[in-house]
């Protein structure tokens, strides 16, 4: 029982980091640092592969699967527009 109040405390401290530390960010800045912050989305996807293994229930198994796959499109969206981004300063052949 007390586990899972801890889980739920760290995971309203986390967010509420998040918000914080996202919030003081100029929009300018998004992108680079989503670019920059890749790695930490497959520790996310990582994380949520491992909890989902561990999980006995079937609404964890749910709410796991769910994990994954949003983990999945976020690791995968990260590269996407860091790939747009460094399209953006390549030198295109034809002009001068």
């Amino acid at each position: 029982m007390i586990e899972g109040f801890v889980a739920l405390y760290i995971f309203m401290l986390a967010a509420f980091t998040g918000y914080e530390v996202i919030s003081k960010v100029p929009v300018i800045l998004h992108t680079p640092l989503m670019s920059g912050s890749n790695f930490i989305h497959g520790i996310v996807l990582v994380g949520t592969m491992v909890a989902l293994g561990q999980s006995e229930t079937g609404l964890q198994q749910l709410v796991g699967f769910v994990a994954v796959i949003l983990a999945a499109g976020n690791a995968v969206g990260g590269y996407v527009v860091t790939e747009r981004m460094l399209e953006m300063f390549k030198s295109s052949k034809g002009a001068k």
